[in-house]
């Protein structure tokens, strides 16, 4: 199947980076090498670094990286294992790194990968077609206050708990096998009025367990962290977040890393010795333009933070 990916927010991702010829950068995220292919089109003499879990990504990413891979290095792994990623690359500091943090097109649009409310599939919602648990697992396995938690807390589903209750009800008969089937449920859990919106029935359940399925959101934070710690001086971090809670999360993680001291304000001196690790570059994010959004309407829910690693005090 030949794939039209569409990197977000690709020339605001390009300038935030500060790319330099002979530098070394990472994009955390793979995906279609949509970002990929234009930081190492820049690159004269540095290296670039992709990762990903997916191993379609990777395979992928051998044709459309072709012409650079001589500066391009191959890696399938987690964002979350990033300080021994990069060492085992031989890479102890990097100039800039990216982060996409949105599922990649081929992955929603591929029905066998049980991401897509739009499709009948068996329900995985897998990054990593070898880990053990599948959104089945967790449709099936969990207790109903425990699918309300995830329907609530990342899907911000508002009839969380009529879903969870509807899906436990269900699954008594016999197991919720198909993302169909799971799409039925929720439709007949929610209220009329809910059915009429513009925006799917199922989108914000679907998302709920695709994050609780990958650890999507665990991993965020030490993410941040481990690339703080992994930049040179003036080195950048991007971020593209697709949805509140990832955004808050970033944010968050990004101003912790630029805090200063954090000695209570009646210390006459500072004895902690922290110091700012992180300048953040963007007080709000960046997100797309009009004719992004014309082109590309899977833009429309991204943001892009920017922070830049401080000097050494």
């Amino acid at each position: 199947m030949e794939y039209i990916h569409k990197p977000v927010l690709l020339d605001e991702c390009i300038q935030a980076l500060n790319i330099r010829p002979g530098g070394i950068y990472v994009d955390g995220t793979l995906g279609r090498a949509g970002h990929s292919r234009e930081i190492a089109a820049r690159l004269e003499g540095g290296r670039l670094i992709c990762i990903d879990r997916d191993q379609a990504a990777i395979e992928a990413a051998k044709e459309r990286l072709a012409p650079w891979m001589d500066r391009v290095t191959l890696v399938r792994g987690n964002f979350s294992d990033l300080s021994e990623l990069l060492h085992g690359c031989g890479v102890d500091a990097a100039d800039g790194m990216l982060f996409d943090l949105g599922v990649s097109s081929p992955q929603l649009d591929d029905a066998a990968r049980g991401f897509s409310y739009l499709h009948d599939a068996p329900l995985d919602m897998r990054m990593d077609t070898s880990a053990p648990l599948t959104a089945r697992d967790i449709v099936n396995g969990r207790s109903e206050a425990e699918l309300r938690r995830i329907l609530f807390d990342y899907g911000e589903e508002r009839y969380a708990p009529a879903i969870a209750r509807t899906i436990v009800r269900a699954r008594q008969a016999a197991p919720v096998e198909t993302t169909g089937e799971l799409v039925e449920l929720i439709k007949s859990a929610m209220p009329a009025k809910a059915l009429r919106e513009k925006q799917h029935p199922a989108k914000r359940s679907f998302q709920a367990i695709r994050i609780a399925v990958n650890g999507e959101l665990d991993a965020l934070a030490p993410m941040v962290e481990a690339a703080t710690q992994a930049l040179r001086p003036g080195g950048r971090l991007a971020v593209i977040t697709f949805h509140s809670l990832e955004d808050r999360i970033i944010k968050r993680a990004m101003l912790d890393q630029a805090k200063g001291c954090t000695c209570p304000p009646e210390f006459p001196v500072c004895v902690c010795g922290n110091h700012p690790k992180l300048k953040v570059l963007t007080r709000k994010p960046i997100v797309s333009g009009e004719a992004e959004l014309a082109d590309n309407p899977r833009a429309r829910s991204a943001k892009l933070r920017v922070a830049e690693k401080c000097e050494p005090a």
